[in-house]
């Protein structure tokens, strides 16, 4: 496999994920709780997504095969999603969303850990993440190659546990202008790729040359 695949791979799923984008949103589920917990909170949140990514990395094909539906289809269909979620992140709807999804989670009575509902899903491990997922994967025959691009979303998770322990430190940093700017470039990064997403997909059925 190329050096190239596996950086467009760590890239796509880097934005997809949207670390940067999920820190203040961590920082606000988990305010006023005491510092260990809150490692708890990020290493369960973290293992949690790695395993739903896994899982869907490995059977969502065979899931699609089940209903009918070929992976030509499935890549133009996620490349569309993607792309919906590239606009919402360039004109701050998905941040708004996530931060929604937030202060639901927080409305719940009795909720006190919000690891699993809404860190690790739909936060981290969100339909936009999956789709990439079994993209990614789906394009590869050999179990090798398959682990590997696997391991870019590993990779890319833990890269997002070690910003939730830092968060603090990179909110001062970056600022929310930061953030919204940073997010923006994301956005527009991920437009290509869902497009090529596309691309790829029409290629396959033979409508491209």
């Amino acid at each position: 496999m190329e050096s190239a695949a596996l950086i467009t791979a760590f890239v796509t799923l880097f934005v997809i994920l949207d670390p940067i984008g999920l820190l203040p949103i961590y920082i606000s589920l988990t305010q006023g709780i005491p510092k260990a917990e809150r490692r708890k909170i990020a290493i369960r949140a973290c293992v949690i997504a790695a395993v739903l990514l896994s899982v869907f990395a490995f059977f969502g094909e065979a899931v699609l095969g089940f209903v009918g539906i070929s992976m030509p289809a499935f890549r133009i269909a996620g490349g569309l999603l993607l792309f919906f979620t590239a606009f919402d992140m360039l004109f701050e709807r998905r941040t708004k969303r996530r931060e929604g999804q937030a202060e639901e989670a927080e409305e719940e009575e009795d909720f006190d850990d919000p690891s699993v509902f809404p860190m690790a899903m739909p936060l981290i491990a969100g339909p936009g993440a999956i789709t990439t997922v079994i993209l990614l994967v789906g394009q590869y025959d050999d179990m090798q190659s398959k682990m590997m691009m696997l391991s870019m979303a590993i990779l890319v998770i833990v890269l997002l546990f070690v910003l939730f322990l830092t968060a603090s430190f990179f909110e001062r940093v970056l600022g929310r202008t930061g953030i919204n700017v940073v997010t923006r470039l994301f956005g527009m990064l991920l437009a290509a790729l869902a497009v090529q997403f596309i691309l790829d997909g029409l290629r396959d059925v033979g409508m491209l040359g």
